[in-house]
């Protein structure tokens, strides 16, 4: 039972050896860059928001001619 106690702990350590390895790898991208695509985002939803909005005014008047 301590054996297994043991195997157990060391394959522990090492999984959080190789989590610390390829946490040092990551490159978090700058406050720029997020900002960046943040407005590109929201710029995005707002055309599709006004779009879909003139296509629902569009078609509700073409439905009132009949």
């Amino acid at each position: 039972m301590a054996k297994q106690k043991k195997e157990k702990k060391r394959q522990n350590s090492g999984y959080f050896k190789e989590v610390r390895s390829e946490l040092k790898k990551v490159t978090f991208p700058s406050f720029k860059s997020v900002m960046k695509y943040t407005l590109a985002t929201l710029l995005f939803c707002g055309i599709l928001v006004v779009f879909f909005l003139g296509m629902n005014l569009l078609l509700s008047l073409v439905k009132g001619m009949f």
